[in-house]
């Protein structure tokens, strides 16, 4: 296995918005904000899943799109993720049933 140079591009996950594409970023099981990128596409999917869209950059590029939304922490090859937080509806159909 050859080392990898800071300027080889890398897999990094983006989502789409009205501008194009914008630089996901993901919580470390501290709760420390990261972006993420992986060394092969094959890795992003297996982390993500096959609906991830991502974009081809260096690591130099990912730190220069991470700072200024004050993330300092770039996570490479990352192997576990959690899904999204989704909220739950609201409503007393939700409260659970105890006999009386």
């Amino acid at each position: 296995m050859t080392a990898r140079r800071a300027t080889d591009p890398l897999y990094v996950p983006v989502r789409r918005c009205r501008g194009g594409y914008a630089l996901r970023v993901f919580r470390t099981p501290l709760g420390s904000r990261t972006a993420v990128a992986f060394t092969t596409g094959r890795r992003l999917l297996d982390c993500l899943g096959p609906g991830a869209d991502s974009v081809r950059l260096s690591l130099p590029a990912v730190r220069a799109l991470a700072e200024p939304l004050g993330v300092a922490l770039v996570s490479v090859d990352p192997q576990l993720t959690a899904p999204a937080v989704t909220s739950l509806p609201e409503g007393p159909e939700l409260l659970p049933v105890t006999p009386a």
